[in-house]
Parts: structure tokens; sequence; C-alpha cells
């Protein structure tokens, strides 16, 4: 199956999640560097304007408190996010209202969030986000599975994964050598941890390294992707369309899209 095929597939899937006036909540999961933005951007651009897309990434804590509680060596590991106030967004977003909701993002040429720097409209059925720890039960992190109505794992083959976090280091500072470091240390700690939770997602989606989407040209704005890849300015997904994910089957995936 090509990757266009895959992807056709995964936006019907999130199609049937949209039902107007009943927002409904799409996560995607995955190991850094295994293209979740990718794939959430994809299925946001191709659902416009019935859907919004949400980063998980907009909770990491900020430098100075990593550094005050001594996990700045380690950013990126679950206890560096705060994971209470990003359950306490999805409540928000699930309750819907008549308020434009505000969410924060991060930038990576900042290493810092953002606060309100995505809206999500009242009137947008279906909110997409995308992060780590999206299926882990641990701490508060227990809290994102119960208000997702569909979780997609996304997985590329471990030498692309690790070549796109490898040059996403390099890209923003680090040596070779250091992000090296980084990527077959605090990253695949975190990476393996995330694994551990595949078997809760509702779909498994394979992205294959020939046609995974490729970086936006040189210069690109915003804040960049867990592929590597950049993510359109705040605002640039403001609006987007989606109904009922397919039902969690017993915890295990339900279905799986190859793009191989």
């Amino acid at each position: 199956m090509s990757w266009e095929q895959t992807l056709d597939e995964a936006v019907a899937a999130a199609r049937q999640l949209a039902s107007p006036g009943s927002r409904k909540l799409l996560g995607i999961a995955g190991a850094p560097g295994g293209g979740k933005s990718t794939i959430a951007r994809a299925v946001v651009d191709r659902l416009a304007p019935l859907a919004c897309y949400v980063p998980m990434d907009g909770f990491h804590l900020s430098n100075a408190e990593l550094d005050r509680l001594g996990r700045r060596d380690r950013k990126g590991a679950p206890d560096t996010f705060d994971a209470a106030g990003y359950v306490a967004l999805l409540r928000r977003l699930r309750a819907g209202g008549a308020d434009t909701v505000y969410a924060p993002a991060y930038y990576r040429g900042l290493e810092e969030a953002i606060a309100a720097a995505v809206a999500v409209p009242p009137d947008v059925p279906l909110v997409v986000t995308e992060g780590n720890y999206l299926l882990l039960d641990e701490g508060a992190w227990a809290g994102v599975r119960p208000l997702l109505d569909a979780v997609w794992y996304v997985e590329i083959d471990e030498a692309t994964r690790l070549e796109q976090l490898l040059r996403r280091h390099i890209t923003y500072g680090k040596t070779p050598d250091q992000a090296r470091a980084w990527v077959h240390g605090s990253d695949q700690r975190n990476a393996e941890l995330v694994a551990r939770t595949r078997h809760r997602a509702d779909l498994v989606v394979h992205a294959a390294p020939a046609q995974h989407p490729g970086r936006p040209p040189d210069g690109a704005q915003g804040a960049m992707a867990d592929d590597g890849s950049s993510t359109p300015p705040p605002g640039a997904h403001d609006a987007h369309d989606a109904p009922t994910a397919p039902p969690a089957n017993g915890g295990n995936p339900r279905k799986e899209l190859s793009g191989d």
C-alpha cells in the first residue's frame, strides 16, 4: 500500500469521528521521531476546516522549571511535562461550549512552550492531538486515554526514526556527538516506554520510509514536528471535520494501516 493510500484510509477513519454538534477527540501516539505530527497535520489538512491540531508538546515544563527540578538532562521524559494540565485541556476541549479554547504549542527554535498559540473554535467537531504519552497509564497520564474517542499508534522503521531524531537535534544546535548521545540515551528510553503502550491503541498506522512525507523547504517557519519537519505557525490549523472513532477492541489494535 502506498503512502497516499495509507493516508486516505487514515483520513477516512478520522472522518467517521466528526459529527456536527458533538466534538470528538482523536489521539495519535508513537515514539519520538515516529511521524506522529506528520500524520496528525496531514489528517487535519485533509479534513479542513472541520478539524484542529493540538499537540501534547505544548505542555513541556519550562527550562527554568526543569533546572529547578533537576530534570533538564532528560527533557522529554514523562515527568518533564505538565500532564495534569494537558488532561485539563482535553476535558475542556471535550466539553465544548461557546468559547474558543486556546492551547499552548512548543517551539523548538526557542526550546520553550508558548501559551495560547493554538485556537480551537467552538464549532470545530474534531480535535486531533498527538504526543508520546497518550496511551501511558501511569500518574496523571492515565487520565488522557479515557478522554479520547480513538487513539492511533504511528510507527516507521527504526533506522528512519533514529535518523530523523538525529537530524532534529543537530538542526537545533547539538553537535553530532551530543545528538547521538541524546538519541541513544534519553530519547531511546522514552521510545521503549512508549512502545510498551502500543497494544492500547485502536489503530496502528505504518509509514514506510520512502513514502514518509519529506521535510518542508529550508526556511519554513514554525515549530518542529516529531519527525524533524516544521509545523505551521500558530493559527495555521485554527479550523478543520470529523465523527465516532472505531471503538477500542479490548485494548488491542483493531486494524493496521501500512504504507509498506
